[in-house]
């Protein structure tokens, strides 16, 4: 197996969309408590719950680590799927308190979930230190050409932050900003499989983001740094859980794995699956972006987009299918529009 990757890693798939032989993983286990969404994480069963690596640049190794520390915790009962998260910020501020504002243009906390993994119909959830949110749900990534729902609402959605130090206080500096996220079952499982909460065992594609900006102090007040010579914003810094390859959150299919447990957290423990098609879902990525490459150039899709290519190849003169065979034993298939799916 050791002997593939390395072969589909030098020679088959770019590193743009290979960030890891395998994203990163959660076992997400259930809770024995009532769990009070106010920030603080202070509950004995987020304490039993194990924190997630750090994240790491959403490019992954080919840049620098961040300079503050972000990782997240997990928990589920049978109402709400439970997130917490610890993000290190001697200089927390924040400015907009709009709900369904672009949050990301402050320092934000960020979720992504797709509950069938298929990159297809997933929730994007945002939030900056004042606990002003943006929620949205995608039919498909922006590269397949799908406007995000903005007016769509997580409703019975609880969120809080707990600030350690204080907020747009230039004056003091400050230790981190913690947050607590409850989102329903009743809204996520309208996305996911056989419209209902996950079963023990099943995995949902989950991610996190941190969009990070350099400031500096003017007259008091924070404001965003700029390039002393095109006085222009520096750009942010986006940080994440399970790293993309690229600057770009919506590509589902290099999202982490959470895999969800009807244990109660502490009492005892299970190993978390990796995907075995993992490899064939990433193969057929690669022959989506040749076919997409293709299609702006010619007009049309090819059956011999990929010699030695080991699946198959269908099209019409404005749709495509591609297909092949995991070692699971199913057959996956993959569109135009990026759609990932398994017989």
């Amino acid at each position: 197996m050791k002997d593939i990757f390395t072969f589909l890693f030098l020679f088959v798939l770019p590193v743009s969309i290979f960030a890891q032989k395998h994203p990163e993983s959660y076992v997400c286990y259930k809770t024995s408590e009532s769990i009070t969404v106010d920030g603080a994480v202070s509950e004995s069963d987020w304490a039993k719950a194990e924190w997630s690596h750090n994240f790491v640049d959403i490019e992954g190794d080919k840049k620098p680590l961040p300079t503050y520390h972000t990782r997240v915790k997990m928990l589920w009962d049978e109402d709400y799927f439970y997130v917490a998260a610890e993000l290190q910020e001697p200089h927390i501020w924040a400015k907009l308190n709009q709900r369904d504002a672009v949050i990301f243009h402050d320092n934000d906390f960020e979720v992504f979930i797709d509950p069938q993994g298929d990159n297809h119909l997933y929730y994007e959830f945002e939030m900056n230190a004042l606990n002003t949110i943006w929620d949205l749900l995608l039919a498909k990534p922006y590269r397949d050409g799908a406007p995000a729902i903005n007016a769509w609402d997580i409703k019975g959605l609880k969120s809080a932050v707990k600030i350690y130090g204080s907020i747009n206080d230039s004056s003091n500096a400050d230790e981190k900003w913690t947050v607590e996220i409850a989102f329903p079952w009743k809204v996520l499982k309208e996305c996911a499989p056989g419209q209902r909460k996950p079963l023990s065992g099943e995995q949902w594609r989950v991610n996190f983001s941190r969009v990070n900006w350099d400031v500096e102090v003017v007259d008091g007040n924070y404001q965003k740094k700029k390039d002393p010579k095109t006085r222009k914003t520096l750009p942010e810094h986006n940080w994440v859980w399970s790293p993309q390859g690229v600057i770009a959150m919506h590509q589902p299919e290099t999202w982490g794995y959470v895999q969800f447990s009807d244990k109660i957290v502490g009492e005892d423990t299970e190993m978390f699956i990796p995907d075995e098609d993992y490899i064939t879902k990433i193969t057929l990525i690669r022959i989506y972006q040749q076919e997409k490459k293709y299609f702006a150039e010619k007009g049309y899709y090819s059956v011999e987009i990929k010699p030695g290519f080991q699946g198959q190849i269908e099209i019409t003169k404005k749709q495509f299918l591609a297909y092949l065979k995991g070692n699971s034993g199913k057959i996956w298939y993959i569109n135009q529009e990026s759609k990932l799916w398994s017989e």
